[in-house]
């Protein structure tokens, strides 16, 4: 057992330490305490709490520490919100960028909306709940104070869909969103075999716990009720596991950043578009090109362009963006742009606007460090950094998105 001066906190949330010129990771521990931990190599399992920090508080799951969903419950709210700006100010650092980040805006608890939770077997029990961290084991759970209420009420309907499944060697996918309709249940992992085998179980239990939608293996199984959300007063029936953001509350803030961002801008191009979430906005005061990959999200785009009214045009088209992005001569016209892709970020695409006359850019991104990257492309270019707003939509974890408005001159 060895003892440790904590120093800070890591980039995932872990205890930094430094043990003879080298650094030492602690889970749950926080910085200004010492404590006893078992080192092996860059980690330290946590023995005992020596001297506790004062910014130390009581968890408010019960699963906490078991769980592998959230990882810093135990750091008071103030230092909790520092560390998600700390991370986005440090990721723009790596890249020779220094503007002013503001307070991380922090959604509440119970808020979160979607879910994907793990489903397996002990002996004929079934386990439903998430992993633990750095484990495949499923830790089942009751509760979960980051999720809605109506995430939760889906727990009996999933042991239920995996008792049906059976024993299997790895555990299911069950991802769950809460729609304006119900849930919308996505299962992954098992085969088209699997689902005409089960499928009126399946349709049976659908009907028992009232899902508004189930899909397996990438077909619907049965749909009930067309689960729709409500983006922005426009209804948008999901595509089965389309993206959506994780929470109504961090959605409505980043949308508000983007729609000041691109402030008066008449036409706008809304690239990784997804099912809208920031084009139907921006349709109240422009005309939009919305560009996405997947043609789901695109169909459902178009249909609730198509329904909107008192809106400026919404075109959506289908287009693999990290294959072939907007180069610099079709983004000639465009007001602004705005991009939200996946972790990996837009580098590509960041590399075109660089290049372009487009004066305004928003940039929204879930990875401080592919966004910096792309960030310290556009300023190459030619812009610069009028705002960055981190949101922290993914409630104690590691995790923070940001929204960065950039401009030409």
């Amino acid at each position: 057992m060895t003892e440790l001066e904590i120093l800070g906190l890591g980039h995932r949330g872990d205890g930094l330490a430094d043990l003879d010129g080298r650094a030492v990771f602690v889970a749950g521990a926080l910085p200004g305490e010492r404590v006893a931990a078992d080192v092996a190599g860059e980690r330290g399992r946590l023995v005992e709490i020596l001297a506790p920090s004062p910014d130390r508080i009581e968890p408010v799951c019960p699963h906490y520490g078991a769980c592998g969903g959230c990882v810093l419950q135990h750091l008071a709210p103030a230092p909790y919100a520092d560390f998600k700006r700390r991370l986005v100010v440090d990721a723009l650092a790596d890249r020779g960028l220094a503007p002013d980040v503001e307070p991380a805006a922090v959604v509440p608890p119970g808020s979160r909306r979607r879910a994907t939770f793990a489903g397996t077997t002990a002996g004929r029990t079934p386990l439903v709940g998430f992993t633990e961290k750095a484990s495949h084991r499923v830790v089942p759970v009751e509760a979960c104070p980051v999720s809605v209420p109506e995430l939760l009420a889906t727990l009996p309907a999933l042991r239920a869909l995996t008792a049906l499944v059976g024993t299997r060697k790895t555990a299911l996918d069950l991802a769950v969103t809460a729609t304006d309709s119900g849930a919308d249940v996505t299962v992954s992992g098992l085969s088209a075999k699997d689902v005409d085998r089960l499928r009126l179980p399946l349709i049976d239990l659908a009907a028992r716990f009232d899902l508004a939608r189930l899909s397996v293996a990438g077909e619907i199984v049965v749909e009930r009720r067309p689960p729709v959300v409500t983006i922005d007063g426009v209804a948008v029936l999901l595509p089965p596991g389309g993206f959506l953001q994780a929470s109504r509350a961090a959605e409505a803030i980043m949308a508000e950043a983007v729609v000041a961002g691109v402030g008066a801008a008449k036409r706008v191009a809304d690239l990784y578009a997804g099912v809208g979430t920031f084009a139907l906005r921006l349709a109240r005061t422009a005309d939009v090109t919305a560009a996405e990959g997947d043609a789901a999200a695109v169909a459902a785009l178009d249909r609730a362009a198509r329904g909107m009214t008192g809106r400026h045009r919404i075109r959506a088209e289908r287009r693999d963006l990290a294959r072939r992005p907007y180069v610099e001569k079709e983004l000639v016209g465009f007001d602004a742009v705005v991009f939200d892709p996946p972790r990996a970020g837009a580098a590509e695409q960041a590399g075109w606007i660089a290049k372009s006359d487009v004066r305004k850019v928003v940039a929204v991104s879930c990875n401080p460090a592919t966004l910096a990257r792309d960030l310290r492309t556009l300023v190459d270019g030619g812009y610069r950094i009028r705002r960055v707003l981190p949101v922290d939509q993914f409630l104690w974890s590691s995790h923070v998105e940001v929204v960065a408005v950039l401009e030409r001159g």
